[in-house]
C-alpha cells in the first residue's frame, strides 16, 4: 500500500519596497562593524523569508493579521501578512527588536 503525501504548495511573495530598504540598510550597518557579517544577516533573512514561504502559518498573528517570524542569529523580526485565498506571502518589514513595531506601520 502507497500513502500520498500532503504537499502544501509554495506560497507567492510579494515584498514591499520598505523591507528591501531595511534589509539594505542593516547589512550595510552591520558590514561596516565585521566584514561579512552583513552578508551573514542577508542570508538568515533569505533563509528565514524563504521558510516561511514554504511554511506561512508557521508563526503566530501578533498585530491584526500580521505575523511576526524571528530571525536566528541577529535581533531582527519579519513582520508578514498571509492571504490564504490567494495564496500570497506579503513581506511588510524587516524589523529591529528594539525598536517600536507601531513605527512601521505607519
Amino acid at each position: 500500500m502507497r500513502l500520498k503525501k500532503n504537499w502544501q504548495m509554495k506560497a507567492n511573495q510579494i515584498v514591499s519596497e520598505n523591507i528591501k530598504s531595511n534589509i539594505k540598510d542593516a547589512t550595510i550597518w552591520y558590514n561596516k562593524r565585521v566584514k561579512g557579517l552583513g552578508n551573514k544577516f542577508t542570508s538568515e533573512v533569505r533563509d528565514k523569508v524563504k521558510f516561511i514561504t514554504e511554511n506561512p502559518l508557521s508563526f503566530q498573528i501578533r498585530y491584526d493579521k500580521i505575523r511576526v517570524a524571528i530571525i536566528d542569529s541577529f535581533p531582527y523580526t519579519i513582520h508578514y501578512y498571509y492571504d490564504e485565498s490567494k495564496n500570497n506571502v506579503v513581506f511588510l518589514a524587516v524589523f529591529h527588536t528594539s525598536r517600536n513595531p507601531e513605527i512601521w506601520l505607519k
